[in-house]
């Protein structure tokens, strides 16, 4: 009962009136939930959009490196006549190396191959930041030479 009288009492002081002290309680949890319901709904599709992503550059890095591996398939026939037989070898090698990894990463589910990238950083983390290292520079460097060429006149 003298809760309810300093509740009235705060309520007169404050020339509020009861219903909409009490409204306006009961709206703050409710405003409070429907930020913490947005902010969960956008983290949810934050992650599918983000699984989306890395889905679509697993398949496109499963892809370049199946190319790649091809590429240097073709290309050791060529070495072995021009260099010798023992490097055309190593060429071979390498671009099965290269089969394997790409079968490797298509394989795995996205969440394992970045559970490796994460095991691989704490065996190694100083090689992990150069390989980050020169990754940034080559994407730079392409970056670069992709807005030289769209700057370029156009010789017609």
């Amino acid at each position: 009962m003298a809760d309810e009288t300093s509740n009235e009492l705060n309520d007169v002081l404050n020339d509020t009136p009861p219903s909409e002290a009490s409204g306006a309680a009961d709206a703050k949890p409710s405003a409070t939930q429907a930020i913490k319901d947005g902010a969960a709904k956008l983290k949810t599709e934050a992650a599918d959009k983000a699984r989306t992503y890395a889905e679509d550059g697993k398949a496109r890095a499963g892809g370049a490196l199946d190319e790649l591996s091809r590429l240097m398939g073709d290309a050791a026939n060529t070495v072995d006549e021009k260099v010798g037989a023992q490097y055309g070898q190593y060429a071979r090698s390498a671009a099965e190396q290269i089969a394997s990894l790409s079968e490797s990463i298509k394989a795995k589910d996205v969440d394992d191959l970045i559970e490796d990238a994460r095991a691989f950083v704490k065996k190694s983390p100083a090689v992990a930041i150069g390989t980050a290292a020169a990754l940034g520079f080559v994407l730079v460097r392409l970056i670069k030479s992709g807005l030289e060429a769209d700057n370029a006149p156009d010789k017609a």
